[in-house]
């Protein structure tokens, strides 16, 4: 793999899938809209979809500890690279996946990824997916990325997700869908950064079908400069459930930020809560790191790190 790849390229798989050279197990590499490399393992076979671009990632029942790599990186100006990958996951499973894309564009044209996820969760398994996204180069163009995520979720089952998005993109639109059967357990985490001129919107729709399913969304955003953001949950009780939505956002300099979290009950047993704050660093906290011997500018980064994590 080390060999097919740049030293760019290489510096933008660490940062988004945190790889240093090749990963042991199920992996999927994919770079320009083009494979790289792929490996499945005993437990989790890789294969090319037909009739559209992207993978089916078969795990089979009763897997665990086990981790599968699919990142995806672009670095030509002008490429528009869509991929379908859908996940099957067997029961009493627990697993780890990690995604993400890495954008380097140093011309003057767009560059573009939108993937489109879809997640099986068998019954009574474990998902963790980490998802990192993250944009650099010198040239003008734009890096855009637009991420679609649909998941269904069987009895019992627990997914957790973490949605990362830290500098560099140059506009975003997360679309997510989930649908939980009985028991079943999700956790939404988004962290978020833009500054300059960048755009993100994020629209969630969780529905809770089955009888003592749960949902926590959690959002932490900071927007800096004359940057916008959007935040569009939405959790519906379709039974005796349990949903709680929270946004937290830092606004600097010019920048926007709309939080509309929603919650809509089709049942007297469904339990929903929704909660939105949005404001600037609050002056005594850069005062107190300044005692400690930080500049204003490092004791701003300390606290934006912290809230980010």
């Amino acid at each position: 793999m080390t060999e097919q790849l740049s030293a760019a390229e290489l510096d933008l798989l660490s940062e988004i899938a945190g790889m240093h050279g090749m990963p042991k197990g199920a992996f999927n590499i994919r770079r320009d809209g083009e494979l790289v490399e792929r490996n499945s393992s005993a437990n989790i076979e890789i294969s090319t979809k037909t009739g559209e671009p992207g993978i089916d990632i078969k795990i089979a029942a009763g897997t665990k500890g086990e981790t599968v790599y699919i990142p995806v990186i672009v670095t030509q100006s002008g490429i528009k690279d869509v991929v379908y990958n859908t996940f099957y996951i067997g029961e009493d499973c627990d697993v780890k996946i990690i995604a993400g894309c890495g954008i380097h564009n140093d011309g003057h044209a767009a560059s573009e990824h939108d993937g489109i996820h879809s997640f099986y969760c068998g019954a009574r398994s474990h998902v963790t997916y980490i998802e990192k996204h993250y944009g650099e180069g010198d040239g003008s163009g734009e890096r855009i990325l637009n991420p679609t995520t649909n998941v269904y979720m069987e009895q019992d089952s627990v997914c957790e997700m973490e949605m990362v998005q830290l500098r560099g993109v140059s506009s975003t639109v997360r679309d997510t869908n989930a649908e939980l059967a009985q028991g079943a357990k999700l956790v939404l985490t988004e962290k978020l950064l833009t500054h300059g001129k960048q755009t993100a919107e994020s629209n969630m729709r969780v529905d809770l079908n089955g009888e003592g399913s749960s949902v926590q969304v959690i959002s932490r955003s900071v927007a800096q400069d004359d940057s916008i953001q959007i935040f569009n949950p939405l959790v519906i009780g379709n039974t005796a459930c349990k949903g709680h939505v929270q946004c937290d956002a830092i606004i600097m300099g010019n920048a926007k930020v709309k939080a509309i979290p929603g919650i809509e009950a089709a049942s007297e047993d469904a339990m929903l809560v929704h909660e939105a704050a949005i404001g600037k660093i609050a002056g005594d906290q850069i005062v107190k790191l300044m005692t400690l011997g930080l500049t204003e500018e490092e004791a701003e980064e300390e606290i934006l790190e912290d809230f980010l994590n």
